[in-house]
């Protein structure tokens, strides 16, 4: 583990090599699972004011759940996360050719919100926890993501580099060049 700027950064970050792989996983992390994505309190009132423009990419199933639940529940733990379509899908899910797309970031993509998508969406597959008064990030080792470990191996990308625009988004461009330079020196 190193630490930057009071963050607590797992090893795996530089040892494990990922690169998603869509059509091999067709997105089953936004699938399964005992509960939706964390939400940070914040992305809660930003997801109720941009609900308008991402229920048009919402499936049916998830406009009826955000409609009888709100853009987020509580799990196990009393967190904020997103609510589920049958205790199975996340209810922002969407469907293309077998594979489950996020609405939120569609609602991005086509610049109808200015939110791409939650950062624990975007962070994934690492988690943020809370240890002490620091933030540790950590890597969430998953069968599903198996593709996405021999994509990354052949890529030659490890994760701190796959992951570059959610952790600049997160902890911004100057951590993120701290990390670089404490996890890959050359």
């Amino acid at each position: 583990m190193i630490i930057v700027d009071d963050i607590l950064v797992s090893d795996e970050m530089k040892e494990v090599y990922f690169s998603c792989n869509l059509s091999a996983c067709k997105g089953e992390c936004c699938v399964a699972g005992d509960a939706g994505a964390p939400l940070d309190e914040d992305e809660i009132s930003i997801l109720e004011d941009s609900i308008d423009e991402i229920e048009p990419f919402l499936t049916k199933e998830g406009k009826d759940v955000i409609e009888n639940v709100g853009v987020f529940e509580y799990d196990e733990d009393g967190s904020y996360v997103t609510p589920l379509v049958n205790d199975e899908e996340c209810a922002f899910v969407y469907w293309k050719d077998g594979i489950s797309f996020c609405a939120i970031e569609k609602a991005y993509m086509e610049k109808k919100i200015d939110f791409q998508k939650p950062i624990s969406c975007h962070l994934y597959p690492v988690r943020l926890s809370k240890v002490g008064n620091s933030i540790a990030i950590n890597y969430h080792q998953w069968d599903v993501c198996n593709p996405a470990l021999i994509a990354g191996e052949k890529a030659g990308q490890p994760l701190f580099a796959y992951l570059k625009q959610p952790l600049t988004r997160r902890f911004g461009a100057d951590w993120y060049e701290k990390l670089v330079l404490r996890l890959d020196p050359e």
